[in-house]
Parts: structure tokens; sequence; C-alpha cells
């Protein structure tokens, strides 16, 4: 699988990519795309749910389906959309391989979904009643509000770091459930009707264990209700075991966001550059770009436009970048020191070469006039230059400024 280039993203695609994508709200279009997106998700939940009151549909019938007919369409168009900009959404599959990606996940059926139904009846008339119960999916597509509130990205965040353990207490409740409902039915099927298979006592089993209870099914014999005693007392244990996974969950990520939050601040380089049409960085994307370790594209200025790092965001020419990075000491004791010689500074008007420093410290880079200046024994140092030295963290150098 190879990289889209530039040229593979016409200027059209990736703008309506942008667009579609939940969460960009870098411009006017791209934020009114958002909200009619939510709002028109909304409006459908909302008919959906109204036309469910006999009165109501008696009554506003009408500009409930018409309400619904705008905004299946509208899902229709979203879709499509999505469809053609997929090979944006994933730069490293190719065209076909993207859309079979998007059209497969989690976020494409959902998507699917949201419309298809709604249209299947016209050519299936006999299956419109199977086809209406598929368009509860549309509420799955609330989850892309995450994109806009981190109280919700919080949930997410901690089902994703807590699916291992998730699973296990979901494996270990299953376990439960086959054994007790089979030992169930060994000690009840002769005297109760109820427990005629193994499937009647899965039933009980789940009802007991997850504590709901409905009664239709319950032990007769007097072993059968003391291991039902038993199984209900573990119930509790099992449900509990899950709860208290996501509630350690919660407590560890607002543990963790909280010192995010009273951490010290740490002041770091900032370095501004203008991309010329000569530029190697020209018509790349951000996640194409190796930069060296500890440097980071932290925002790119496009006209008033300010953008922040999406990974696929284009750099064009004349896009002004914002790089950070770490403060300049490395892990052997090496620190980079910026001297600015005044008039009087004793270096002024001498040659590299002869000046007093330590052998563990040397002159790396001079500016002079914000232009770089090659560095040998015989250049001459003058007032106003910009003097970057390396050096290390136990030279202590008493150098007047």
């Amino acid at each position: 699988m190879t990289k889209q280039s530039k040229d593979d993203y016409p200027q059209i695609k990736y703008r309506l990519f942008r667009m579609v994508s939940v969460g960009v709200v870098d411009d006017a279009i791209n934020t009114c795309y958002d909200v009619v997106s939510t709002l028109a998700l909304l409006l459908n939940l909302t008919v959906t749910v109204m036309n469910t009151y006999e009165k109501l549909s008696k009554s506003y019938g009408g500009i409930f389906h018409l309400v619904e007919a705008i905004t299946v369409a509208f899902f229709a168009i979203d879709y499509f959309l999505r469809v053609y900009t997929s090979d944006c959404l994933y730069p490293n599959y190719g065209v076909k391989w993207s859309l079979v990606k998007y059209i497969t996940s989690f976020s494409g059926l959902v998507d699917l979904l949201s419309f298809l139904p709604y249209y299947l009846p016209i050519f299936f008339p006999a299956g419109a009643a199977v086809f209406r119960m598929f368009r509860v999916v549309r509420i799955f597509r609330l989850f892309k509000i995450n994109a806009y509130y981190d109280s919700l990205n919080v949930i997410t965040e901690v089902i994703s770091s807590k699916k291992q353990q998730l699973l296990s207490s979901v494996f270990m409740i299953l376990i439960l459930m086959l054994a007790s409902s089979l030992c169930m039915y060994s000690v009840e099927h002769e005297v109760n009707p109820s427990f005629a298979n193994a499937f009647s006592g899965i039933w009980w089993s789940a009802s007991t264990l997850l504590t709901v209870g409905y009664g239709d099914i319950y032990p007769m014999t007097t072993l059968g209700q003391l291991m039902g005693i038993i199984i209900a007392f573990l119930g509790v244990g099992m449900v509990a075991i899950p709860t208290g996974i996501i509630s350690a969950g919660f407590v560890e990520q607002y543990q963790r966001l909280k010192k995010m939050g009273e951490s010290k601040e740490e002041r770091l380089p900032f370095i501004q550059i203008t991309i010329q049409n000569r530029d190697a960085w020209n018509g790349k994307r951000m996640d194409q770009i190796a930069l060296p370790e500890g440097l980071f594209i932290v925002a790119m200025k496009r006209g008033e436009n300010i953008f922040y790092p999406q990974g696929s965001e284009l750099i064009r020419s004349n896009d002004h970048l914002l790089l950070a990075g770490r403060e300049a000491i490395f892990a052997t004791g090496i620190s980079l020191k910026k001297i600015v010689l005044g008039r009087r500074h004793p270096w002024a008007g001498k040659e590299v070469g002869a000046l007093n420093i330590s052998r563990q410290s040397f002159i790396a880079l001079i500016v002079r006039s914000k232009k770089p200046v090659i560095v040998d024994e015989k250049t001459i140092l003058r007032s106003e230059d910009e003097v970057y030295l390396y050096s290390r963290k136990q030279d202590e150098l008493e150098i007047e400024e």
C-alpha cells in the first residue's frame, strides 16, 4: 500500500473531506456543516419518537414524514460524500482499499444504515417492518458528538483502556451462567416443566445473575432453591466486577487529567517558518514530514486562518508553520546557550580561534543580521552578533553580555 501524493487529492475533494470530518471547525463552512449535521440527527430522532404517539401522529404525521424524508436524504448525501473522500481519510491504503475500509468500518456501517432502511421498502415492500427496526441504528450517529465534548471522550477512553478487563469479566459471567443453567437443569427438569432444556436454564441464570428476576422461571425443589440462593449471591458479585472496573477507570482517568492540569509549565522554544515553492515540505501532508525527535508542528497559519495539526492537512506555499521543541539540553549534559554580543563585549572584534573558552565548549552558530554565518577559526565576531554556544553544564563560563 502506497501513500497518496498531492496530485491524488483534487482541491474540491480535500475541501469536501474537511467539511464532512467531524470536529474540524477551522472555517465557517465546516462549522455550519457540523451544526446542520447535528440538527438533522436531533430532528430525525425527535420526529421518530413523536411519531410513536397516536394523537401526534394523526395530527402532524405529514410534517413528521416530511422532516424524516429531508433528514434521511441529508444522511444519504453525507454518506456518499464520505465514500468519495475515503482515500483522504485513509491515505495509506489507496483509493480502492480505503473505500473498502470505510464501508466495512463501524462508522461506515452506521452511516449506511442511517438512510438505507428508509428506501429499501420501495424495492422490497414485504420487509417494511424489518427495515423500520434498523432505523434505530441512526442513534449511534450521536457518538460523533464525542469530537466536541471531552467529558464524552473520557467514557470512550475508559472503556478502551479497560477493554481487556471488561472482556475477562464478561467471560467469567458467561461461564458462571452456563454452569448454573446446567446445574439447575440437572436438578429441576424432572419435576419442573419450566426447565425443559438447557436454554431454559440459561434464561433463568441470566435473569438471576443479572439481578433482573422476572419470576417466569423459578426452582421448585429444595435443592434447586438453595442453588438459586447461592447463584443469586454470586450474580451480585459478578455484576459488581465490571462496574468496579469502569469506576476505577474513571478515577484513574480523572486523576491523570488532574495531574496534567497541576503539572508545572515548561517553556518550549518556538520556531516560525514560511514555506516557499522550492521547499521539500510544499505539497506534503503533515504526517508525511519526518521531523527530528523532540520537534513537532503546533499550528499552521494560512492567510487569516489558523489550522491545528490533523495529520492529513496539506502544507502549501506561503503557509506559516509554528514548530516547537523541548529545551535544548541533552542527556550527556550538554546545553545550548545564546549570547548576544554588545559593543563592549570582550569577544567583539576577535577571531573565534583566539577566544579563551573551555575545550568542552564551542561556537556552533553565528547569526548576523538575521542570517547564519559559517563558523571557522578565522571568523571575526562583531557586535550585535547572536552566538550559539554548546557547553557542558559543569562549565561555568563568565561571559559579559
